[in-house]
């Protein structure tokens, strides 16, 4: 998490058409405690996981937050981005950025990550490449979200779930998923999934 007396003042794009790029994050009272960016070093491995090239992708970023996770999968290629947030000043925030870029790939979308995971799981199965999962650490939606992603997945699609604890293989194929990479940095658990065949 973000040390709140000292909130990130932006993040670094990685790679793809805006590499090194910033742009600001969300500031001040109306922004949720605990706003923490996915750091340069997680997002770095993220990406070299899933191909430095994302052209054509179609994405999903739950809980986008900062949208650190969508603007860099936009950067590199993605043909749609839905960033999907509920805090008013964070799609404030997400939308500004977004047309500071002309990103013509990500739609902002505020409303309920999960409600927004159903919807398209029922209206477009098979649709999406990668969904982004980065909700607040305290979150008690993984499983939810683990579950409608399954549907909305493309065959060879995958799951980025960013958390505060190591989920083990064994844990995730009870739900249904293949943990195919994993890092931790400090106290942010990255992890890569397939849905298990």
């Amino acid at each position: 998490r973000t040390d709140k007396n000292q909130p990130p003042g932006e993040v670094r794009f990685i790679g793809g058409q805006w590499r090194s790029r910033k742009l600001p994050v969300a500031q001040g009272p109306t922004v949720p405690e605990g706003l923490r960016p996915t750091p340069d070093r997680v997002r770095e491995t993220l990406f070299n996981w899933l191909g430095q090239d994302l052209g054509g992708w179609h994405c999903v970023d739950v809980c986008a937050g900062t949208g650190a996770l969508g603007f860099e999968a936009a950067s590199r290629g993605a043909v749609q981005v839905f960033m999907v947030e509920q805090h008013a000043a964070l799609v404030k925030q997400l939308r500004a950025n977004q047309q500071r870029l002309d990103a013509q790939a990500v739609q902002v979308v505020a409303g309920d990550g999960l409600a927004f995971l159903r919807e398209q799981a029922a209206r477009a199965p098979g649709s999406v490449d990668v969904v982004f999962f980065d909700p607040p650490f305290d979150s008690t939606l993984y499983a939810a979200a683990l579950e409608s992603a399954k549907t909305l997945l493309t065959p060879e699609g995958c799951f980025y779930l960013e958390s505060a604890r190591e989920w083990p293989a064994e844990e995730l194929a009870a739900l249904g998923w293949e943990r195919w990479r994993y890092l931790r940095a400090g106290a942010v658990h990255a992890h890569l999934l397939r849905p298990l065949a």
